[in-house]
């Protein structure tokens, strides 16, 4: 194999579905959505599975730290466990929602198919208790997570590496736009 042949196609795919106005739009809305979130003293809550649980976990901890808006996510062991025996898998993450909603929170949902139970059936609590929705999908372009969600980003993609890393850098672009520049300090110079 040609690694230079499958490396250029495979670095295309990034170079074609990385930038385009739709997605800087969508990049805006969530970084306003995530003020007003910020405004209202609310939170953002987050979640996925496999590897879109740690971008979960990365935006998490990015908006509560360099953006000044309070994220959180369900991935502790106890919790996830604890809720999924419970209510079973594919309800644990609503449930936890549930628990932890405030009035004036939104939802954060990762999933590379957008087809996961665990993060649809979430998707489908938060706008029963009215909170908004924010998505970040791959795949179908009609992906029953997209469907549910206020502000959604979609990679026309079935490539799970492109679609996760496009997530990575989407969400933390959005961090970025908020704080208003893309270098700074990330902790106190002592």
């Amino acid at each position: 194999m040609d690694h230079n042949a499958f490396l250029d196609t495979y670095f295309e795919q990034y170079r074609a579905l990385l930038i385009s106005q739709q997605v800087k739009d969508t990049i805006a809305e969530f970084a306003e959505l995530a003020r007003g979130v910020r405004a209202a003293g609310a939170k953002m809550m987050f979640a996925g599975n496999g590897a879109s649980a740690s971008i979960a976990e990365h935006g998490a901890v990015d908006f509560t730290k360099q953006g000044g808006v309070r994220g959180i996510t369900f991935h502790d062991p106890n919790l996830m466990t604890c809720f999924a025996n419970d209510f079973g898998y594919d309800h644990w993450v609503a449930k936890a929602v549930e628990h932890y909603a405030d009035p004036g929170d939104a939802v954060v949902l990762i999933s590379t198919s957008g087809g996961s139970p665990s993060v649809v059936n979430a998707a489908d609590k938060a706008r029963e208790m009215g909170l908004k929705v924010v998505t970040f999908t791959g795949r179908h372009k009609d992906n029953p997570l997209k469907t549910r969600g206020d502000v959604n980003f979609w990679v026309p993609s079935h490539a799970y590496n492109v679609v996760e890393n496009l997530h990575a850098i989407w969400l933390t672009s959005a961090i970025d736009l908020i704080i208003g520049k893309a270098e700074y300090e990330t902790r106190a110079l002592v």
